[in-house]
């Protein structure tokens, strides 16, 4: 609900504040006042484009400030949240517009696109003027209108329908997707076969290329080997000759240090100590020379095995060179190709699974199809007969509504089979037509006032504030009161913000607003003023006879009672 509405410098309005009743809030002024503004300002503050022609003269700027009271999860709270807003006390909205045609929009206090302001408008405010009948204007919105109308009964309808339809809708496009791939599934399920017997076939071990490279290294040095180890051994346990004498061995010659210290090694610690570290020395090059003999008899030139070795890198190679850097990559593949290889494979069971299941839901999705269109056909009945008695009470007792529901054109869709069309019409033996095109602007705007307040009164108001410009046109006397009376039955149900020249319609306002102008006989300028008691028996007095005479103040007391009296039928009762 909008709680305030502050504009500044708008057209003629130099800076005025609305403070919005929860029910029927009513704008009047005399003509050229500004009281389109007031309209205007809102549809700025909604999103709509902005012209900068609307700045008041002399002005940089002209700015409209919206304070709204919605819950944290209302729809216009949720969306305002998601663009950045603080909505944890309340939801303020602001759209400023430069004297260049600049134009920027802040939403509880962050900046955000004017877009965002329009998406958080619609499910803030309908407004309603002969340039803006946008619902009705819309097929979709049409449908929409209808199934808000139907009750729990059609609701529970489109419901069940609606989870038959995403359920089938699903398991269509997985069945769909199956087929179609069929072909790519089959090439894929082949190339992976083929790899997985070449895995097969070679059977790779963890790191075994590792440890073969290791071996092929050995095997293709083994003389080179050879010779240095057993060089190295002799070194250290002699048999190599040195001038036709044996040559000394490491192990000889430490042998010979030690056994120089022998006599002299009790006599000094120190001396001793080195000794000590002379046979340590001995054991560990004795230890060397064990293990280069062991060295020796283990390697041998063998080209058998260097040919085998050489072979099965090659076959891992020819593997890594396809399904991974490594054996142990290879592997990994393996092991995945292996899971997908099934999954593919069982492709034509799962297509198999879902044939009768699609056939099943299509049976299902029609007959609930049938159900909904049967729901909307009788809600129609119902929503065509309490809008053309409606209308009957705004000064078109001639027209009637006929709400057609059809099959539609494309088929099942996520909405059900049927297309809505809202016909009027205007007067007896007229063709009905949809009524976008059969209503003129000031019908149009009854014809919406109309559809508000019966599905206001069904409860299936779905924004919490509706605004009216014009709704009046063309209506006077005891209609013009009946015009009135069925904007407070919508107030009844929701906020109501109208614009009129009609004293009949002013007079059942909770909130009475009027816009005036003043002077300086340089510059006009108006402002919006709220008028209670005397002060809104003189605006209504004015709104008759243009003075605030005995008499007129006379006849708008007649007036107020007499919409008091009216406001107390009761407006259409909800339906269960």
């Amino acid at each position: 609900m909008l709680q305030e509405l502050r504009i500044q410098r708008l057209g003629v309005i130099d800076e005025a504040v609305l403070d919005l009743h929860a029910g029927l809030n009513v704008v009047t002024g005399e003509t050229g006042a500004g009281k389109t503004m007031v309209v205007t300002g809102l549809g700025l503050l909604l999103g709509a484009r902005a012209d900068a022609g609307l700045v008041r003269s002399g002005a940089a700027t002209a700015v409209v400030e919206g304070v709204v009271d919605v819950a944290p999860d209302h729809p216009a709270a949720v969306r305002a949240a998601e663009a950045g807003a603080d909505v944890s006390d309340g939801l303020v909205l602001v759209r400023s517009l430069s004297a260049e045609g600049r134009s920027r929009a802040h939403v509880g206090g962050r900046t955000a696109p004017v877009g965002v302001l329009a998406e958080i408008g619609e499910h803030l405010v309908a407004v309603h003027g002969q340039a803006d009948q946008w619902r009705l204007r819309q097929s979709d919105q049409h449908r929409a209108m209808l199934d808000q109308f139907g009750g729990d009964t059609l609701r529970a309808a489109l419901s069940a329908y609606t989870e038959v339809f995403e359920t089938h809708d699903s398991a269509t496009r997985e069945l769909d997707q199956l087929r179609s791939q069929a072909r790519d599934r089959a090439q894929e399920a082949e190339l992976l076969e083929h790899g997985l017997d070449q895995l097969e076939q070679v059977d790779p071990q963890p790191g075994e290329d590792a440890d073969l490279r290791v071996e092929d290294e050995r095997l293709g040095h083994a003389e080179g080997l050879r010779g240095a180890a057993a060089a190295a051994h002799d070194h250290l346990a002699g048999s190599q000759e040195y001038a036709g004498e044996p040559a000394p061995s490491a192990m000889d010659t430490l042998a010979a240090a030690r056994q120089a210290l022998a006599g002299e090694v009790d006599h000094d610690p120190a001396l001793r100590e080195l000794d000590r570290r002379l046979a340590e020395v001995g054991y560990l090059v004795a230890d060397l020379a064990t293990d280069l003999s062991a060295y020796l008899s283990d390697i041998e030139v063998d080209p058998a095995r260097m040919a085998w070795v050489q072979q099965r890198r090659a076959d891992l190679t020819a593997l890594t060179r396809r399904y991974g850097e490594t054996v142990d990559d290879v592997l990994e593949w393996g092991r995945l190709a292996a899971q997908r290889l099934d999954a593919l494979l069982s492709s034509d069971s799962r297509i198999a699974e879902l044939e009768p299941r699609v056939a099943q839901l299509e049976a299902e999705l029609a007959a609930r199809a049938l159900t909904l269109t049967d729901a909307r056909t009788l809600a129609a009945a119902e929503l065509a007969e309490a809008v053309t008695l409606e209308l009957s009470h705004l000064a078109m007792g001639q027209a009637s509504v006929e709400v057609r529901v059809s099959p539609r054109a494309a088929g099942l869709g996520k909405n059900g089979g049927d297309d809505v069309e809202i016909l009027l019409a205007a007067n007896p033996g007229s063709p009905a037509r949809t009524v976008a095109k059969a209503a003129s602007g000031g019908e149009l705007s009854r014809v919406m006032l109309a559809l508000e307040v019966v599905t206001g009164a069904a409860g299936a108001v779905d924004v919490p504030t509706f605004v009216f410009d014009e709704v009046d046109a063309g209506v006077g006397g005891a209609a013009a009161l009946d015009v009135g009376a069925r904007l407070a039955a919508l107030a009844q149900h929701a906020q109501v913000v109208v614009v009129t020249h009609l004293p009949q319609v002013a007079a059942y306002a909770d909130r009475h607003l009027v816009v005036r102008k003043a002077s300086d006989g340089h510059i006009t300028s108006s402002g919006v003023h709220p008028v209670e008691g005397e002060d809104r028996l003189r605006e209504l007095a004015r709104m008759m006879a243009g003075v605030d005479s005995e008499a007129a103040l006379d006849h708008a007391r007649e007036l107020v009672a007499e919409a008091a009296s009216r406001r107390a039928v009761a407006a259409p009762g909800p339906r269960h």
